[in-house]
């Protein structure tokens, strides 16, 4: 699943988990990277981001991160020599070998920023659409709610945010994100989850085996690897021996012989092929067999048959009705995020140097994916 699928349902995560923040155009004003439907993302947010997703990621002098910076990727190059431990017996890596690993690194951070960024304008685009409204007091309460449940302590509150690179307003905005989603889900859901009386009997005339309970048979069997030593068992049963005397002497099934060959509250299709068939057309009570499976022969003789039960229609006529109802909530939904990446990308412009699978001037390479990983 793509990264803007997975964002509109995955984004209600905590927000605290800031890990991976995983989301050529013309005519772009100077400053943006990006425009969703004429809205931009601008160089700023985009730096700014990646210094977020950076410090999960880098560490460099007094806790903060090194970015890596294109073209030169200077500093970078530098933390790297200072900090790569020497082992002896091995070269040092090259300067160009530290700028490779740089480039790398940036080309990373860049993509989970701009997948971040991008289905973040996606979702507040199609939450306007929709109607959809969050208010600044639903957000507060919320970010309130999440802080003093992950961070009791002010103290504690305030590390996160000098380790995280975040501030509150990048805080606010993720549960905003949040909020938005998951109402957006509400909704495509709401307008998508009524099942009728007729839809749900139909269902249930259609799956009367599925409700209850299965007929049962208790059954002793003997296995025998000849149809001879099937015979002579057999006959030796007809001869007055008691069934079970003679499968703990002749018996190879390890499973029955310790109880006299009796099987208890066997269902249709538990049996191998063959004997399955030939004791669930049986009468209790007759011997039956040599029969041929791919174990050996059975003798058999069915002792007892409860018979199964069905449910009536007032039984499960309401867990056919959830069934039926996420089935079909579930459909809508998957329906649904398909059209909004493609209605999406389609509408998101980006230039040259910061093209992601999100944009409309994306092309895949052959044979690859172009499903991203989501925005965390």
């Amino acid at each position: 699943m793509s990264k803007a699928l997975r964002f509109i349902s995955a984004l209600g995560a905590v927000f605290f988990v800031t890990a991976g923040l995983s989301a050529c155009g013309g005519g772009l004003p100077s400053d943006a990277v990006v425009q969703v439907s004429g809205t931009s993302i601008t160089k700023a947010a985009f730096s700014h981001w990646v210094g977020v997703a950076a410090t999960s990621t880098t560490s460099g002098v007094g806790g903060k991160p090194v970015l890596p910076e294109p073209p030169d990727y200077t500093a970078c190059i530098n933390h790297l020599a200072a900090t790569t431990p020497a082992v002896k017996g091995q070269v040092a890596p090259t300067h160009a070998q530290l700028k490779t690993q740089c480039e790398t690194q940036y080309k990373s951070l860049k993509q989970e920023v701009l997948g971040f960024l991008i289905t973040s304008e996606w979702v507040l685009a199609e939450a306007k659409a929709l109607g959809v409204n969050v208010t600044d007091a639903e957000v507060r309460k919320q970010f309130l709610s999440i802080k003093s449940q992950q961070f009791p302590k002010a103290a504690e509150f305030e590390k996160f945010l000098a380790t995280s690179g975040q501030t509150v307003s990048d805080l606010l905005y993720r549960v905003k994100l949040n909020l938005f989603s998951s109402k957006v889900e509400q909704k495509i859901l709401k307008n998508h989850g009524t099942v009728t009386p007729a839809q749900i009997e139909k269902y249930y005339n259609a799956n009367k085996a599925r409700f209850g309970s299965p007929e049962k048979r208790a059954v002793q069997v003997i296995l025998t690897k000849t149809e001879a030593a099937a015979k002579k068992a057999k006959s030796e049963i007809e001869s007055g021996q008691s069934f079970a005397s003679v499968a703990k002497k002749t018996s190879i099934d390890p499973t029955s012989k310790p109880t006299g060959g009796l099987l208890t509250e066997v269902i249709k299709g538990q049996l191998t092929k063959g004997i399955d068939e030939a004791v669930f057309s049986a009468s209790t009570g007759v011997l039956g067999g040599p029969v041929k499976t791919l174990f050996g022969y059975y003798v058999y003789q069915v002792t007892k048959i409860t018979p199964g039960s069905a449910s009536s229609f007032a039984q499960v006529k309401a867990s056919i009705k959830t069934q039926l109802t996420a089935t079909q909530q579930q459909t809508a939904l998957t329906n649904f995020k398909k059209e909004f990446v493609k209605k999406w990308t389609a509408q998101t412009d980006c230039r040259s140097g910061f093209v992601v699978a999100d944009c409309k001037q994306y092309k895949a390479p052959k044979g690859a994916s172009t499903t991203t990983t989501p925005a965390g």
